[in-house]
């Protein structure tokens, strides 16, 4: 039995998956977005990935703090070459659906993925090595640390009277000290961390026993069956209504 989360109250479907199943059906809907040059394949897939919304856990707040970097930099890509390229407005509007189309499902999936068990579906199905596996972990885990870091660096820097107020030659100089202090932070913390991960024994290349168990059942399949399936539909419809293009059919 997995481990429940605390989320699986309010997200019951994605956190219970295994994250490899989650990641192979949003690759599939990457992978169609990416080969498809027309506007009809991106938009299905896109329509299809918002449906999903609900499953992931995130609210409406959630998900637009999460994806408006995404939303602007889809607009800005086809605004860009509408005005500046020798394409349609349609091909544009293309563009920006495509580049939503590939990068949402992934936003969504690692949504309801646990880094932990990410990392323990890698070691235990894909063999990944233990090493990177935990050590991606434990980077993952320290960039909490390292944004209070930072938090703790500009109070600490504005108790001292430190501020560049409108002036900004002194702001660039005063970030580059910022970020250089954080930089020493993070080297000496991650020296650390290597130390008492060798000290457990991630260097060494005997096989190791794992303290939990990951399971890829048969709905984990039919998870990532089913995202293949809808991705090979989708372009399929596409084909079919005759609207489909390579992606070097721009």
């Amino acid at each position: 039995m997995r481990r429940a989360r605390r989320g699986d109250a309010v997200n019951p479907v994605p956190a219970r998956r295994n994250p490899l199943a989650l990641l192979a059906a949003a690759a599939a809907v990457t992978v169609a977005a990416l080969l498809a040059a027309d506007l009809l394949t991106p938009a299905l897939l896109l329509g299809g990935t918002l449906l999903t919304v609900p499953l992931s856990g995130l609210g409406p707040r959630r998900f637009l703090l999460r994806t408006w970097p995404l939303l602007f930099g889809a607009a800005a890509i086809g605004c860009s070459n509408y005005l500046y390229g020798d394409i349609s407005a349609a091909t544009a509007l293309g563009l920006s659906l495509r580049v939503l189309a590939m990068a949402l499902p992934g936003v969504l999936a690692l949504a309801s993925v646990d880094p932990t068990e990410l990392a323990d579906a890698l070691v235990q199905h894909l063999h990944a090595p233990a090493r990177f596996a935990y050590g991606t972990l434990a980077a993952i885990r320290m960039l909490p640390l390292l944004a209070a870091e930072w938090q703790t660096i500009g109070l600490a820097r504005r108790a001292r009277g430190i501020d560049a107020g409108w002036n900004p030659v002194a702001a660039v100089r005063l970030f580059g000290g910022r970020v250089f202090g954080l930089l020493v932070g993070a080297i000496r913390r991650a020296t650390r961390l290597a130390v008492a991960m060798d000290a457990r024994g991630f260097d060494a290349d005997h096989p190791r026993t794992h303290a939990r168990r990951s399971v890829f059942g048969r709905v984990d399949c039919a998870v990532a069956a089913g995202g293949v399936l809808f991705a090979v539909g989708v372009t399929a419809v596409s084909v079919a209504a005759g609207s489909w293009r390579f992606l070097t059919g721009i």
